[in-house]
C-alpha cells in the first residue's frame, strides 16, 4: 500500500505476518505456506514471499503484491522444497519497495540464511549505523535485515544457528516474533516481552509456526502451543525443542491484537480474539450507556464489539453499512482533498436501515478522526437522528515503536483535544471510548503493551522517530 492509499483510509495496521513449516519426511509443502499465508493477508497486504530448502540449498520468490497476485500457479512452481518460511508485509519501518519483501536470504561463510520479521526494533537505527562503521554494506533500508546481519556474524563464531540467534537477543530491543531457516532447520524466537504473536502447530508430519492460529486451521493443523515471551525453539529432523528460554519479568503482549489486528477466530496467548471483542463492547455499554434504536459496526473491525455492546445494552444489533470488498491497492488514488470521496467508494449507507433511527455506531479506533467524521455524516445523511460513537479502545495518544503505524503525538486527535472536542468534531450526538483501566477484563488479565494510551513503554523508547529513518 503506498502512501497515497494509506491517506484514503485513515486506519491503522500491522506490519507483518511470519509462517513456517518443516515436513519430516521430506515432502513438498510449498502450496502449504501459501495457503498460511493466504490465512495471514490481513497482516499485511503490500508484499509477500515465500523461502525454500530443496536439497539444501535456500531459494525464494517474493514481489509487490497479494499472495494470489504474487503466487500464481507458475511463479509457486518455482519454490518447492521441505523447509520453508514465508512473510506476508505492511510497512511501518522501511519504505514499500521489492527490495524490501521477505523472507530475507543471505548467503555469507557458513552458508545460507532465510529471515521473515514481524515487528520493529527500537535500536535497529543505531545498530546499522554501528555496523556500517565496521564495514556492513546493507541492501535494503528494512530493520529486518540488521537481524539478519546481527545472526550471521555471531554463527561464524558459534556452532549452530540457534546458539547464533542466542547470542544476537541481547543486542537488539524492541518486537520481533522471528523465524529463522537454515538449510536444515528453523529457528523461532520471540522476543523477551512477547509483543508480537507467534504459535506452533502439527498437521501430520509438518511441524508449522505462525503469527496466528487461524493459519494453522486454513492448512488442517492442530495447535500445540504459543511460543512463549523470549523463548527459542529449534524444529529440525528429529523435530521440535526448545534451545533457550529467557522471558522478561512482565510480559508486555500488543493489546491491539485483541482490538484490531488479529483475526476474530485466532486464540493468542490462550485468549480468544472474538471473546476479547465482544467483551470489549460489553463494558462500552456499561461505561457509556445511551438510549438507541440500533447498534451498528463499522465494518469489519467495530463488528464484533458492536455485537457485544447490543448484547449488553439489549439494542437491537443491526447492519448499516455495505462494505467494497474489491477496493485494493490498484484503484484510482485521489488526493488528500478527496478522502471523503474514497470513504464513499470503500463504504457505503444502508439509507434505509438507519433512516429516523438512532444510531450507537461501533468502531476500534479514530487515529486522525477525518475518517469517522465522514462515516458519520454519511449516517446523518442517510437520515439518522443521531449517532452516537464508541470506540473499542481507549484514546490513542502516544506513537508505537513496535510495529504499528501508529503516527506522532501531533498527528493523533487524541493528543490535540478533548474527548468532548473530539466529539463535536466528528458531528457525534455523544463520544465514548473504552476506559483504559478496564483492558484487562478484554484479555482476560494478560500482561499488556498499553503504550499508545498511556504512554508508559516497556522498552524504552528511540530518542529519535526510527519509522521510516533509516530512507533518511
Amino acid at each position: 500500500m503506498d502512501d497515497s492509499m494509506k491517506q484514503i483510509w485513515d486506519g491503522l495496521h500491522e506490519e507483518c505476518g511470519v509462517f513456517g513449516a518443516y515436513n519430516v519426511n521430506g515432502e513438498d509443502i510449498a502450496s502449504l505456506v501459501y495457503y498460511g499465508l493466504f490465512a495471514l493477508q490481513h497482516r499485511g497486504q503490500e508484499s509477500c514471499g515465500i523461502a525454500v530448502s530443496e536439497n539444501r540449498d535456500i531459494r525464494y520468490y517474493k514481489d509487490m503484491g497479494l499472495v494470489n497476485e504474487v503466487f500464481t500457479p507458475k511463479n509457486l512452481d518455482r519454490v518447492h522444497g521441505d523447509i520453508a518460511i514465508g512473510h506476508v508485509r505492511y510497512s511501518t519501518a522501511g519504505s514499500s519497495v521489492r527490495s524490501n519483501a521477505q523472507p530475507l536470504v543471505t548467503k555469507y561463510v557458513k552458508g545460507q540464511l532465510a529471515i521473515a520479521h514481524n515487528g520493529n526494533l527500537v535500536n535497529a537505527v543505531d545498530l546499522r549505523e554501528e555496523l556500517e562503521k565496521n564495514g556492513a554494506i546493507f541492501q535494503t533500508t528494512i530493520d529486518s535485515e540488521v537481524i539478519a546481519y546481527l545472526v550471521a556474524r555471531e554463527r561464524v563464531g558459534c556452532g549452530s544457528v540457534e546458539e547464533a540467534v542466542r547470542r544476537a537477543m541481547p543486542f537488539i530491543a524492541g518486537a520481533y516474533s522471528l523465524l529463522v531457516m537454515s538449510p536444515r532447520k528453523i529457528i523461532a524466537a520471540r522476543d523477551p516481552h512477547g509483543f508480537k504473536p507467534l504459535c506452533i502447530g502439527q498437521a501430520g508430519d509438518t511441524w508449522i509456526v505462525a503469527s496466528e492460529t487461524c493459519a494453522l486451521d486454513a492448512v488442517g493443523a492442530r495447535w500445540i502451543r504459543d511460543i512463549e515471551p523470549g523463548e527459542i525453539v529449534v524444529i529440525n529432523e528429529e523435530g521440535i525443542r526448545t534451545y533457550h528460554k529467557s522471558g522478561a519479568p512482565k510480559a508486555a503482549r500488543c493489546v491491539f491484537e485483541y482490538i484490531y489486528f488479529a483475526r476474530p477466530d485466532s486464540v493468542i496467548d490462550g485468549v480468544s480474539v472474538f471473546n476479547s471483542r465482544i467483551m470489549a463492547g460489553r463494558i462500552l455499554a456499561q461505561s457509556h450507556p445511551v438510549e438507541a434504536d440500533m447498534v451498528v459496526g463499522v465494518p469489519e473491525s467495530g463488528n464484533d464489539a458492536a455485537m457485544g455492546y447490543a448484547l449488553e445494552s439489549g439494542i437491537p444489533l443491526g447492519r448499516a453499512f455495505v462494505k467494497n470488498n474489491y477496493v485494493g491497492r490498484t484503484f484510482i488514488k485521489p488526493g488528500q482533498s478527496a478522502r471523503e470521496k474514497s470513504v464513499k467508494i470503500k463504504l457505503n449507507v444502508l439509507k434505509d436501515a438507519v433512516k429516523g433511527k438512532r444510531i450507537i455506531m461501533i468502531d476500534d479506533s479514530i487515529v486522525r478522526g477525518t475518517t469517522s467524521a465522514n462515516i458519520v455524516q454519511m449516517l446523518k445523511n442517510a437520515g439518522a437522528t443521531e449517532v452516537h460513537v464508541r470506540i473499542s479502545s481507549p484514546p490513542f495518544k502516544f506513537p508505537c515503536y513496535f510495529g504499528t503505524d501508529i503516527p506522532t503525538g501531533d498527528q493523533l486527535i487524541a493528543n490535540q483535544y478533548t474527548i468532548e472536542a473530539i466529539g463535536r468534531m466528528l458531528g457525534a450526538d455523544s463520544l465514548g471510548y473504552l476506559d483504559v483501566d478496564r483492558l484487562n477484563e478484554m484479555v482476560d488479565n494478560l500482561s499488556y503493551c498499553d503504550a499508545c494510551f498511556t504512554g508508559r513503554y516497556p522498552v524504552d523508547p528511540p530518542t529519535r522517530d526510527i519509522r521510516g529513518d533509516m530512507e533518511a
